[in-house]
């Protein structure tokens, strides 16, 4: 065998895979890629911060009491969440009488981590899905959405149709490293840098990858564009992209069985892939 063939365990040797999460999420995507021989550069197109002000969220949760549902649409969410809690003193046994929604299996893993319970998790993980896991048991219902300031309005349009009164807090927002640019610049423009796929894993990701590529958009032409599901696949193709490869599972072990499977039916041999 070529010292890049692949093999079944090895199925992206010689692959090199742009990962674009923010830099303390990036390292779960990548150790799963390089397990299967891929070559990963790291270049974070978003960037997690506080927000402008902690004072909404820090009002509802010294509020608790009044809610019967609590609603976590990320891990960044949760970790949020979690942090604003200790600042604040209070014990995640406030949570107990509340009901615990989470978009995920990472955002479950997450809450349950840090003791407590997760009643629902909705059989796709978009918001969609989370909107046809509660509609019918919010109707009178006090309901607490906890997310990023900027984020699709669906959850709370659509449970506020459903008769439920909606909260939403920001616990933390998203924006462009500024570092990125003259990074992500680099790898594409070298021949030897050049990623052979790029990934995406929500809808900020895509965004702020197209902000800092702007106006160089035509210089991803060959890169094939990973998405990790639907509502960011869509937004790939608003900007008039295409989607090369869909997570089947929304998570990101599902990209990662995407980018594997779809290599390996594009281009089982050597001399035919990576172009």
């Amino acid at each position: 065998m070529k010292k890049n063939a692949k093999s079944k365990t090895n199925p992206l040797t010689g692959i090199r895979i742009l990962v674009g999460r923010a830099r303390h999420q990036a390292s779960a995507l990548s150790a799963e890629l390089k397990k299967l021989g891929a070559t990963v550069i790291e270049i974070p197109f978003i960037e997690i911060r506080k927000p402008r002000s902690f004072s909404p969220l820090d009002n509802a949760l010294k509020n608790l009491a009044e809610y019967d549902w609590l609603i976590l649409t990320s891990v960044n969410g949760v970790d949020a969440m979690w942090a604003r809690l200790a600042s604040l003193r209070l014990q995640h046994t406030h949570l107990a009488p509340l009901r615990i929604a989470a978009i995920g299996p990472a955002t479950k893993k997450a809450i349950e981590q840090r003791g407590a319970k997760v009643d629902v998790v909705p059989k796709e993980y978009i918001a969609e899905s989370v909107v046809r896991s509660l509609r019918r048991r919010v109707k009178g219902k006090r309901v607490l959405l906890v997310r990023a300031r900027v984020a699709r309005d669906v959850i709370p349009r659509e449970l506020r149709k459903a008769g439920a009164q909606v909260d939403v807090v920001e616990a933390y927002e998203t924006v462009v490293p500024k570092s990125s640019r003259s990074r992500l610049k680099n790898a594409l423009d070298n021949p030897r840098k050049r990623p052979h796929i790029v990934t995406f894993t929500s809808s900020s990701t895509v965004r702020n990858f197209m902000g800092l590529i702007r106006p160089r958009a035509r210089g991803l032409k060959g890169i094939c564009l990973a998405s990790i599901g639907p509502v960011t696949s869509s937004t790939l193709q608003e900007f008039g992209l295409r989607v090369d490869i869909s997570a089947r599972e929304y998570t990101i072990p599902g990209l990662v069985d995407a980018i594997s499977r779809w290599t390996t039916r594009l281009a089982p041999h050597t001399d035919s892939w990576p172009p």
